[in-house]
């Protein structure tokens, strides 16, 4: 079973990005026509530019918890920030963690729910020999 992956939106461009690079890639693991189920939160990204021109990561740092937690809500096991510059903001989610985890409230028994940069998402998506799928393979972050 693919699990469920959250976009929390910087920029139009690099979710848009995001989002078509799972759907083109995940029918060379998954079949024709396959992907997993995507949810995505997009807050304007002049919200996000305010508090990043002022050097506040702090206060970008609550916009993605608050993104994150929506894509969560929704039913992702986890999600992907894929602009680069939001980095700066993951050292004050809480709990403090390189990836920041939390869990999805439910009566049942809830997966570790965790925001992550494409570096993490990359070592989702590895075919379990530590390879991806073609379009996947130049990420660095």
């Amino acid at each position: 079973m693919t699990q469920h992956i959250g976009i929390v939106a910087g920029s139009a461009e690099g979710a848009a990005l995001c989002y078509r690079t799972i759907c083109l890639e995940a029918s060379a693991v998954m079949g024709e026509h396959n992907h997993p189920e995507i949810t995505m939160n997009s807050v304007p990204l002049a919200e996000h530019m305010r508090h990043i021109r002022a050097n506040d990561w702090e206060r970008l740092a609550g916009i993605l918890a608050a993104s994150a937690h929506k894509v969560a809500h929704a039913g992702a096991d986890f999600a992907i920030c894929p602009d680069n510059t939001y980095h700066q903001a993951f050292k004050y989610l809480i709990p403090p963690h390189p990836v920041a985890t939390y869990r999805r409230s439910s009566r049942r028994r809830s997966p570790p729910f965790g925001l992550r940069t494409a570096r993490h998402f990359r070592d989702e998506v590895s075919d379990g020999r530590g390879r991806l799928p073609r379009g996947l393979r130049g990420i660095q972050n």
